[in-house]
C-alpha cells in the first residue's frame, strides 16, 4: 500500500479535526491540525497587543518563539509557542473569535503554509484546515470537504466548549460560527472554497464513526 496525503478541508466545527486525528491514528499518520497553528498566532497577537497591521512585530514573534506540537500519553495533541503549552489558551472565545482576522493576513498565511508544506514532506500525513485541499497540498491523493448546517456546528462546539469548561451560550455560537463561515469563504488570501477534484462530505445527522468509515475507503482506494 503507497503512503498517501489527505486534505480534510471545511467551515469551523465541521468535525475536520476530530475524524482527522482518527483517521490518521488508524493509519499511523502525522496529523497536522492547522487551525492550532493559526490560533497559535492569534494568541500571540492578542498576548503583545498587535493589530492586524503590525505584521511586521507579529512575524518577529513567531520567529522567537516557533509554534510546535507534542503529544500526551493518551493521543492528546498539545500546541507550544517556543517552550510554552498553550494547548488550551488557544482554545478559548477570545481567540476564536479573532482567529479569522489574523489569519486572513497574507504573510501570516506565507508563513505558515510553508511550514505545513514542509512537514508534509515526511511521509503519509493528514491534515485539516480551510485551504489545504487548495493552497497547502493542492497535490494531495486525497481531498474532503467536510460540511454540516450552522445548527449542528453549534451543537458540537457548545457541548465541546461545556466539557472544557468554557463558558457558552448557544445563540450566541450560532451567530459566530455563520460570521466565521461568511469572513472564511470571503477573504482575499487562501478563502475557504471547495477544490475541483475535493470529495463533498455532508457530515449533518452523521456519526463520528460513519464519517470516517467513509473517508477511510476513500482513502483506501488511493492506497492501492
Amino acid at each position: 500500500m503507497k503512503t498517501i496525503q489527505i486534505a480534510i478541508d471545511g467551515p469551523a466545527s465541521s468535525g475536520k479535526s476530530t475524524v482527522a486525528k482518527i483517521i490518521a491514528k488508524d493509519f499511523g499518520y502525522t496529523y497536522l491540525d492547522t487551525g492550532a497553528m493559526y490560533r497559535a498566532a492569534t494568541y500571540m497577537a492578542l498576548k503583545h497587543q498587535l493589530g492586524v497591521e503590525e505584521i511586521e512585530e507579529l512575524l518577529a514573534l513567531l520567529d522567537q518563539h516557533p509554534i510546535s506540537f507534542g503529544r500526551l500519553e493518551t493521543g492528546e495533541q498539545l500546541v507550544f509557542v517556543g517552550d510554552v503549552d498553550i494547548t488550551h489558551p488557544i482554545r478559548e472565545n477570545e481567540v476564536t473569535n479573532h482567529v479569522s482576522a489574523i489569519a486572513a493576513i497574507p504573510e501570516v498565511r506565507e508563513k505558515l503554509v510553508s511550514l505545513q508544506q514542509e512537514i508534509a514532506q515526511q511521509g503519509g500525513i493528514v491534515m485539516d484546515g480551510r485551504d489545504i485541499g487548495t493552497v497547502v497540498l493542492p497535490q494531495a491523493e486525497l481531498k474532503i470537504f467536510l460540511v454540516a448546517s450552522v445548527d449542528e456546528r453549534a451543537e458540537r462546539r457548545y457541548k465541546e466548549n461545556i466539557a472544557k469548561g468554557i463558558e457558552t451560550d448557544l445563540e450566541t455560537l450560532k451567530e459566530e460560527i455563520a460570521a466565521r463561515d461568511y469572513k472564511d469563504s470571503h477573504r482575499a488570501t487562501s478563502p475557504l472554497k471547495q477544490a475541483e477534484d475535493a470529495v463533498y462530505l455532508d457530515t449533518t445527522g452523521l456519526s463520528i464513526q460513519e464519517v470516517v468509515k467513509k473517508i477511510e475507503s476513500e482513502a483506501k482506494k488511493r492506497m492501492s
